[in-house]
């Protein structure tokens, strides 16, 4: 029998359910991690809170190590999540843990944070490998054994990692990742590890004054305050998991009067954007070497896929020339090092998507005639090279 075949235990969140894989699998134990202050706490309050909403006869569990269960309340209060039925225990001894869950028999249990949790028989300081690793092992142990699912939150590293030994990310079924600035409005959640559904599927949310609230239209948040008008910027469909997504990506080429020019990258790969540099300079002649270059994704979104290339090379030669490119359009395609334009896979749910919202051109690589997507009302331009979509899409290049 496949593992995840019995019925999953919905959280309510539709965005939460579509990077879980369908919702939580029993006894699985989901490891989310983030920067502080990015929404951890705050959407595991909601799941709680949403789960016993919807089923009177569940209850779940909520272990603070960092925060008393006053701190808690008042978090819920804020968020509208409180409930009878949503059970605080401030406690950071692991046994002591597994005997309320024990006791308790939640439909959820949450610990914040596993690096908070010890092991009383581990002779070091609570958050150093040897902790992490044992209280997790205690943990999973219960979730696997009868318990029921369990989430753990995790501190990160400067460098954007989940601090404390590797061997949790293998040692729980699921990892997921908050990603965002804390400054902008908009969060995503990513799975990175699913044993019982995809990997690499997002869930998007906005935060407000009263918790994360799910973004129903993605694409529509990403390119609500676009400037069509305006020079360096170009719109980008990548595929998150199984869900086309429109992002505008904006560049700023600016004559640099220092001896080595800046190049600042935001939500974008940076050694991929420094190659994407070197092939406009080498195969259009574009002296960016005497320019300081700025790239942003905009909405805090980071963009991974080779996909989005196209567009970060529009939008680089728009700024630099400074001409707007045809804001009807959308750029789909890898370039390799010789200045081609490569094909990327699902191009016509891509261009479904960018028809949905009103785009009527979309300019990608060259398509074989049997796998060229017929999409109403979009006209698709095939190009080869760097320099064909320079020409085809660029407003004075017609």
């Amino acid at each position: 029998m496949p593992a995840d075949a019995g019925e999953r235990l919905l959280t309510g969140i539709g965005e939460m359910d579509r990077v879980l894989g369908g919702g939580l699998v029993d006894g699985s134990v989901t490891l989310i991690g983030g920067d502080p202050g990015i929404g951890k706490s705050t959407i595991l309050a909601q799941v709680a809170h949403s789960i016993t909403r919807r089923d009177p006869s569940l209850c779940a569990l909520y272990v603070t190590g960092e925060e008393s269960p006053r701190q808690v309340r008042l978090r819920c209060e804020r968020l509208g999540a409180v409930s009878e039925r949503i059970l605080v225990v401030g406690e950071t001894d692991v046994g002591a843990i597994v005997e309320h869950i024990t006791s308790v028999r939640p439909s959820l249990a949450v610990i914040d944070s596993i690096q908070t949790t010890y092991d009383p028989n581990i002779e070091s300081a609570p958050g150093t490998v040897s902790q992490v690793r044992g209280a997790g092992a205690a943990l999973v142990s219960l979730a696997k054994n009868g318990g029921p699912p369990v989430f753990l939150i995790g501190h990160v590293t400067k460098e954007g990692t989940l601090a404390g030994p590797r061997v949790l990310e293998h040692m729980v079924d699921t990892v997921l990742y908050f990603e965002g600035d804390r400054h902008h409005a908009y969060r995503a959640i990513r799975a990175v590890k699913n044993r019982y559904g995809p990997t690499d599927e997002i869930g998007l949310f906005e935060m407000r004054e009263d918790g994360l609230r799910e973004v129903s239209n993605p694409s529509a948040a990403f390119l609500s305050e676009r400037l069509s008008d305006s020079s360096g910027s170009a719109v980008a469909c990548v595929m998150e998991g199984a869900r086309p997504l429109l992002v505008e990506v904006q560049a700023l080429a600016t004559r640099s009067y220092l001896s080595s020019p800046r190049r600042v990258v935001n939500g974008l790969d940076f050694n991929r954007a420094g190659m994407l540099l070197a092939v406009l300079e080498k195969r259009l002649g574009l002296r960016l070497g005497e320019h300081d270059v700025f790239l942003n994704a905009a909405g805090g979104i980071r963009l991974a896929e080779p996909a989005s290339d196209l567009a970060v090379a529009m939008a680089a030669v728009s700024s630099y020339r400074d001409v707007p490119l045809h804001a009807d359009t959308v750029w789909v395609g890898e370039i390799g090092l010789g200045g081609e334009v490569r094909s990327v896979g699902q191009m016509e749910r891509r261009l479904r998507e960018a028809a949905r919202m009103q785009f009527a051109r979309a300019i990608v690589p060259r398509l074989a005639r049997d796998s060229r997507p017929r999409i109403e009302g979009m006209a698709l331009v095939e190009v080869r090279t760097v320099l064909d979509a320079v020409k085809a899409s660029l407003r004075d290049q017609g």
